[in-house]
């Protein structure tokens, strides 16, 4: 049944999408997005570490990713003016990377795949590293809901609450260095900060409450990843920016839905 390469592509995509969605929310909440885009930049770093030691591109890309997401996350807590680190840290883990890789002459690897993606290439053996890394994000967020939510809301209510605001971040940031090294080849370093802000900004649009606003994230993300693929095989675009245009243009129906409802609820 696996051997259909569109359909581990569905699937792959949709073990993501079961990851990126609540923990978006969490990035959408603390406004982490160039978080989220340094983090994933660091992975090509990690891809030219894997190649370079010939050891699992999963492995070498989730431990530079986790290393850069710690790095921010100390910066963060000490109050550095976040938005210049992160983009120098960004840009620059990029940059690393690729010269890194370009001095592995034995070596040859198209780029475009670590950097845009490419679904439709996901083996077997890539969709159990995926699934099981997706499964392992969700079942730490789940865990961790209610200390997560808390330290997200406000930070002396969670101290006042016995919750250590600092043990929380660094819940998020493993679970952000893993969803890293699984969705790379989905979507690409360029593009997971896309497919984890894109879905949950679409759900915060109808979402009651954070748990709806999550439920709706992960189906927003499985329908972008459908949507995705779909635009793919008929038209021939690139997999991995057609998901995360079709998620766009989910979250472009939404901000005109829920504005239009406002305004009528406003009358």
């Amino acid at each position: 049944m696996l051997d259909d390469f569109m359909l581990r592509a569905t699937l792959a995509g949709l073990a993501v999408a079961m990851a990126t969605g609540p923990l978006g929310c969490f990035v959408v909440w603390r406004r982490m997005a160039y978080f989220g885009d340094a983090t994933a930049h660091a992975a090509i770093l990690g891809v030219a570490l894997a190649l370079g030691f010939q050891i699992s591109i999963f492995v070498g890309t989730m431990v530079v990713a986790l290393v850069m997401a710690m790095i921010v996350s100390v910066l963060a807590g000490r109050g550095w003016a976040m938005d210049t680190t992160l983009g120098v840290l960004a840009h620059s883990a990029l940059a690393f990377g690729l010269v890194a890789v370009s001095f592995l002459p034995a070596v040859r690897v198209d780029l475009s795949a670590y950097l845009f993606g490419d679904i439709l290439a996901v083996s077997r053996f890539d969709l159990a590293v995926i699934a099981a890394g997706s499964v392992l994000v969700l079942g730490l967020i789940l865990w961790r809901w209610s200390a997560l939510l808390t330290a997200t809301l406000n930070e002396d209510l969670a101290h006042a609450s016995g919750i250590n605001p600092g043990h929380e971040r660094l819940v998020l940031t493993i679970a952000l260095a893993v969803v890293v090294a699984v969705a790379l080849k989905i979507v690409g370093a360029l593009l997971i900060a896309a497919l984890l802000i894109i879905p949950a900004a679409a759900a915060r649009n109808f979402a009651r409450s954070p748990e709806s606003m999550a439920l709706g994230a992960i189906v927003i993300g499985g329908l972008s990843v459908w949507g995705g693929l779909q635009l793919s095989l008929m038209q021939d675009t690139p997999s991995g920016p057609s998901i995360v245009v079709f998620a766009a243009l989910i979250f472009l129906a939404t901000t005109i839905a829920g504005t239009v409802l406002q305004n009528r609820s406003g009358r």
